[in-house]
């Protein structure tokens, strides 16, 4: 290769890192992520009181009324808000989550089942496959709900760094297989059917005869895994593993495993607790087998939204790691009482303390916002801009995917985000004679991508505390600077994809009953 080809590759790449360093540089001076919160409650305190005197000309979908914004700084919504704080807090759904799962896992990590498991996993994956296969475990971790957040995304951490690997780039393609391609799954899970409702209300406002099927995407989201995962492993392993060789973990880390080779004692222990996991997963099968099971929903399904499977996700995670890490200690003599269970449990808790205090913030300024209806109308105005722009068929499904994406870092949850969205996009779009379902697939791209850069996303503070398991210097800036690359390359080539297979006319899912292109 020439010179004048090694310069005109390298400065690209030089370009690429100089504007990552800025991004963590910059994101690393914003305030503590607690006092960040902080911040933007004020700001919306502010925001909504300006606002409220204006009169957008917008109709808000979910009541039929003109949306107004409504003054946080009123008497009544300052009383409500002082009287809702400990509720809001308490409430918070990804709290109980990640709290009730780390009990489980802590004890399983303190007994040392999962140090050990992972040492003997290590012996048996090649080093060059552990970044795809880390990206499709996070993948299928969409079928457990949020399951993945706190469990897969520290474990990429701690298997890269028992492989000798940078162990914040297993976190990144952990981070970007469970948020980043959270759209991308070839096991259907419970958000299917929930956006398939709200997109099936927003067609019926043209056709009230329409109907769409559960698993309208199915086949679209089944092949974007791959996608997701081909993207994801080129990303982790040659742009954001190669930036982080250089940036040394700190020489305190405790508990973590390292290569050394099984011993008997620890080969006894974890086959009795790998069997005591089974029992526990074989018990669970058997008893949600038959039609009539107790853990299947109204009509029968297991996966269906408000399945009583579904809505013990956590709950399960919790027995099955607390079983098998209780065996092993009892087999291996780190549990010689009921006391080092307990000890497990709340040592994991005191990892916690630091998410606790940055959770009550994110609550208060999470309840304020949607109190406000400044996310509404953010969301109609962007959907108004578009709709108004009259751009060509394929433009107008990227721009659904860029104004959905931009709404993510304002607006975190997907089907509140879409029940706002569907009444304009999918009537805008059926009258260019775009389906229903594309418009929920560019929805769904959208949504994803943008999830990994955005401090608003509830889990965002939860992967900054992991890598400071790590790096205790870590901030916003660093994660967001280490996943910026996923988000840009996922947006520009998962878009594309779904361009490519709409004009191929594959079918982006079971079939629904109307009479648009696929």
């Amino acid at each position: 290769m020439t010179s004048s080809q090694d310069s005109s590759q390298a400065a690209p790449r030089g370009f690429t890192q100089r504007a990552l360093a800025t991004v963590e540089r910059v994101g690393n001076k914003l305030p503590d992520p607690a006092m960040l919160f902080v911040g933007l409650l004020f700001i919306v305190w502010i925001l909504s009181w300006l606002l409220s005197y204006g009169d957008y000309g917008v109709v808000d979908p979910r009541t039929g009324q003109p949306l107004q914004v409504v003054n946080q700084l009123s008497g009544t919504s300052m009383a409500a808000f002082f009287a809702s704080m400990v509720t809001n807090f308490a409430h918070f759904h990804p709290i109980g989550v990640v709290l009730v799962a780390m009990f489980g896992i802590g004890v399983a990590e303190h007994t040392g089942f999962i140090n050990t498991g992972l040492r003997a996993m290590m012996t048996v994956t090649a080093k060059w496959l552990l970044t795809p296969m880390i990206i499709l475990v996070g993948i299928v971790s969409h079928t457990a709900a949020d399951a993945g957040y706190v469990l897969v995304i520290p474990l990429g951490g701690v298997i890269f760094y028992a492989a000798g690997r940078h162990p914040l780039a297993g976190i990144a393609a952990a981070f970007a297989g469970v948020s980043g391609g959270f759209s991308a799954n070839f096991i259907p899970a419970a958000i299917d059917p929930m956006l398939q409702g709200i997109t099936q209300s927003g067609a019926q406002i043209l056709d009230p005869d329409i109907t769409l099927n559960p698993l309208n995407n199915f086949f679209f989201t089944a092949s974007s895994s791959a996608v997701i995962i081909t993207l994801g492993w080129f990303i982790t392993d040659k742009v954001v593993e190669p930036r982080l060789q250089h940036t040394p973990v700190d020489d305190d880390l405790e508990d973590l495993p390292t290569m050394e080779p099984l011993n008997d004692k620890e080969r006894s222990a974890l086959r009795a607790a790998l069997w005591a996991m089974l029992a526990g997963i074989a018990l669970l099968v058997v008893t949600a087998w038959p039609a009539d099971s107790a853990w299947r929903g109204p009509t029968g399904s297991l996966t269906e939204l408000g399945a009583p499977l579904m809505s013990s996700i956590v709950s399960l995670i919790f027995v099955l790691f607390l079983l098998p890490g209780t065996v092993y200690g009892i087999k291996a003599g780190t549990v010689t009482s009921s006391r080092d269970i307990i000890q497990g449990m709340s040592k994991a808790m005191e990892s916690m303390a630091y998410y606790l205090v940055i959770m009550f913030f994110i609550a208060q300024f999470i309840y304020a916002f949607s109190q406000s209806n400044l996310g509404v109308l953010l969301a109609l105005e962007g959907a108004a801009l578009l709709k108004a722009l009259g751009l060509p068929a394929t433009l107008t499904i990227a721009g659904v995917v860029l104004i959905t994406g931009l709404l993510n870092l304002f607006v975190g949850s997907a089907s509140a985000k879409w029940a706002l969205l569907a009444p304009i996009f999918v009537p805008m779009l059926m009258e260019l004679g775009i389906s229903p379902d594309l418009t929920q697939a560019a929805y769904r791209v959208g949504d994803s991508t943008t999830n990994i850069i955005t401090p608003l996303m509830p889990y965002f503070p939860l992967v900054v505390v992991y890598c400071q398991r790590y790096m205790k210097s870590t901030g916003i800036g660093t994660v967001t600077a280490m996943m910026l690359p996923y988000t840009v390359t996922f947006i520009i080539l998962w878009t594309l994809f779904l361009l490519a297979y709409w004009a191929l006319g594959v079918p982006l899912g079971l079939q629904s009953n109307y009479g648009y292109p696929a």
